[in-house]
């Protein structure tokens, strides 16, 4: 995809260092690739109790370094790895320490909804702080006041433009196409995706009895003989979509797609979306695919836009206009 021009600036202090733990080697490949450079060299491994051990094989003394690594699963290996390598940063005394975090695990416990319950996304950002990060590069939070829980800065980016461009080049006509919010949550995300295709918005009325488990109750909006597009931020188990998929075309939808920013893919997600009455499963590599999808389903890099948001974050230059449409980002 393409961005706003704009004037690069070259720093030629400090030098812009790349790193990436091991949850998403092949992602930081690319991003490097995006930005004409390469992942530096690290020691990572696991002694045999288990614990991590990381060791940086350049000085970065002074220098802006970025770390990529997704909270995915194993979330909580990959969050004590990227502790543990922001820790070691510090102490080689990086200038500035950037936790490039595609996928912010834990997001989804972000208040309390019952009596003694944790805030879990309150406490990884605590704890990403206390490590030694001096900002965060995240994509589509779970929810966007997840920023407030850091004292440091947050850059939060999202996987929108690149899921509408595959939308377009579907070519789907402009009156029978409508995005569709899975919940009343998404609403507002689905809403900038409904704005960026030109296309009306319908909402899955939807209620959760246990975790990992939604009942869609009814539609609000004109869903009969339109094709669907349901975004959502996250496909984990896949019960929602699947279920929201089953009542559109129930409600007369012709056909349903899935776009989401991250394919979890827990349990049976896969198996459930293979069996599911929809056209195409479209995510991005946000998440690594650690097990083989037949042709239904589509990842899509977002390698450019979190690489040009490095970029833009070494050179002092605006990261949210890079999008071209931030404002209607604004609750979202």
């Amino acid at each position: 995809m393409e961005f706003p021009q704009r004037e690069k600036t070259i720093n030629p202090t400090h030098d812009i260092k790349l790193f990436a733990g091991r949850a998403h080697q092949k992602l930081a490949d690319e991003i490097a690739q995006y930005l004409g450079t390469s992942v530096g060299p690290m020691i990572i491994k696991n002694f045999a109790d288990g614990e991590i051990y990381v060791q940086v094989q350049q000085s970065i003394r002074g220098d802006d370094v970025f770390i990529i690594q997704p909270l995915s699963n194993p979330v909580n290996e990959n969050l004590m790895e990227l502790l543990i390598m922001i820790d070691a940063f510090k102490r080689a005394s990086a200038k500035s320490i950037t936790a490039v975090i595609p996928y912010y695990g834990y997001a989804r416990q972000d208040r309390k909804t019952s009596g003694r319950e944790a805030i879990t996304a309150k406490l990884v950002a605590d704890l990403l702080t206390t490590a030694g990060a001096s900002r965060i590069l995240a994509m589509d939070l779970h929810t966007g006041q997840i920023q407030g829980f850091f004292n440091i800065l947050v850059d939060h980016i999202y996987a929108t433009p690149v899921l509408t461009d595959y939308i377009k080049k579907l070519n789907i006509p402009a009156e029978k196409l409508v995005a569709v919010s899975p919940d009343t949550g998404g609403v507002q995300r689905t809403r900038v995706f409904a704005k960026q295709l030109d296309c009306p918005l319908a909402i899955v009325d939807k209620r959760r009895d246990k975790h990992n488990e939604a009942i869609a109750d009814h539609i609000i909006g004109d869903v009969k003989n339109k094709i669907c597009v349901l975004v959502d931020d996250m496909i984990d188990t896949a019960g929602t979509i699947c279920e929201a998929s089953k009542l559109l075309l129930r409600e007369g939808a012709e056909k349903v797609y899935v776009c989401a920013a991250h394919g979890i893919l827990s349990g049976p997600a896969i198996q459930r979306l293979e069996d599911a009455p929809v056209e195409e499963v479209i995510i991005t590599n946000s998440i690594p695919l650690d097990r083989e999808v037949s042709s239904k389903f589509t990842q899509l890099s977002i390698a450019p836009i979190l690489g040009e948001a490095i970029s833009r974050i070494h050179d002092n230059e605006s990261v949210s206009s890079l999008f071209g449409f931030e404002k209607e980002y604004k609750s979202y």
